[in-house]
């Protein structure tokens, strides 16, 4: 070791053990601040809102690309041609927070009514959530509100309230709007509803808080339930289109054929004792009209029962490993953890005041900080 790195590490020693020594000097300051650190920790786990997290386990079975397996094979023996490969579509589990976050899903669960032990009626989440006459008085949500919340209360009371437009007569049923209470109760219900998708496992996590136990299972269970209907809905959507427009086809063919039919017979009765050239050539173009429409209609039943079978095919089936159940314990405030985590804070925020508050005093010159300061420098302090 060169002269020049023991001189470093001897430095840096030295300057080790003065901060433990003015650590261990101001010790009572330190314990103070951790102290009041304690005492807010102490007063944010008695007065945070209670929450109970209710949730649920689900495996989705996705379909991969095949060539009909064992429909097919069946399909075949009753001489229906279900075709090379399947559908080919899958909707990747990555998609369904989306889904569970979209306009339409939220809404529709805005919707809900959830029994509330406080309440004899249920109450919809839209009205919880931004009616006055269902929102409970929360302490440190007051606090929050009139400090932090302050900048963005005043701008709110100065910005003009605009209702959502409403869509004219022509308009595309597909657009959607939201009014100010519903846009209020979606950010809500985004930090109350979570959904977390395991790619490497293979399962999907849906979680839900409310403040009580019950409810929380209830608006659990409404979601899982809402999500497999629109995932279904999704999956089986080109499926389904394809047999509506076969069923149409199917109807028309049907009636073709029957009509088809019946001019064959009603034309067979009337000339059952006629032998002439005309009448020959009448029955036998009726017979091949009636033969063409036939094929038509019995190619067309074969084609919807494998749209039938295809929809039974595609619609996703989920399987639900762990089902929603009430919370025995509540999910938040974690009491404990909040007075730790204060503690540790007015801990490391009293070691930093110690450590700073001289340089802030050097720097300033100010007379209240110049205890602060170390001897040497108090005294030039005070000399100047």
């Amino acid at each position: 070791m060169t002269e020049q790195q023991m001189k470093q590490q001897e430095e840096t020693e030295i300057d080790l053990v003065e901060v433990i020594r003015k650590l261990w000097a101001k010790r009572k300051f330190i314990l103070k601040v951790t102290a009041v650190f304690i005492c807010l920790g102490i007063f944010v786990a008695l007065f945070s809102a209670t929450e109970y997290t209710a949730g649920c386990t689900m495996v989705p079975q996705i379909g991969e690309e095949k060539s009909g397996g064992g429909l097919s094979g069946l399909a075949a023996m009753a001489g229906i041609n279900l075709g090379g490969g399947g559908s080919g579509d899958v909707l990747s589990p990555t998609v369904y927070p989306k889904i569970l976050s979209s306009v339409p899903f939220q809404k529709e669960l805005m919707q809900t009514e959830i029994k509330f032990e406080d309440y004899e009626q249920p109450v919809r989440l839209l009205d919880y959530y931004t009616n006055e006459e269902y929102k409970k008085f929360s302490l440190l949500g007051a606090i929050k509100k009139y400090t932090i919340g302050l900048p963005g209360l005043i701008l709110g009371a100065f910005r003009s309230e605009e209702e959502a437009p409403s869509l004219p007569a022509s308009a595309d049923s597909g657009i959607q709007t939201l009014t100010k209470e519903e846009d209020d109760c979606k950010k809500i219900l985004a930090g109350q509803v979570s959904l977390t998708v395991n790619d490497k496992e293979g399962y999907i996590s849906l979680s839900a808080s409310m403040p009580e136990a019950v409810a929380a299972a209830q608006l659990a269970y409404k979601v899982q339930t809402m999500l497999q209907k629109y995932i279904t809905e999704f999956k089986i959507e080109k499926a389904r289109a394809n047999l509506e427009f076969i069923e149409e086809r199917y109807a028309d063919a049907k009636a073709e054929f029957e009509q088809k039919q019946e001019e064959l017979a009603q034309f067979r009765d009337a000339n059952r004792n006629f032998a002439s050239a005309v009448a020959r050539t009448t029955e036998e173009r009726l017979s091949n009209e009636y033969s063409v429409v036939l094929g038509v209609y019995s190619e067309l039943a074969k084609q919807r029962e494998q749209a039938n079978i295809q929809v039974k095919e595609d619609t996703p089936i989920f399987a639900v490993v762990e089902p929603v159940t009430v919370p025995t314990e509540r999910s938040k405030p974690k009491r404990a953890l909040i007075c730790v985590a204060f503690t540790f804070l007015g801990g490391f925020c009293g070691i930093g005041l110690v450590l700073v508050l001289p340089f802030l005093a050097q720097v300033s010159g100010s007379k209240r900080l110049a205890k602060w300061l170390p001897v040497e420098d108090e005294r030039l302090t005070m000399n100047d």
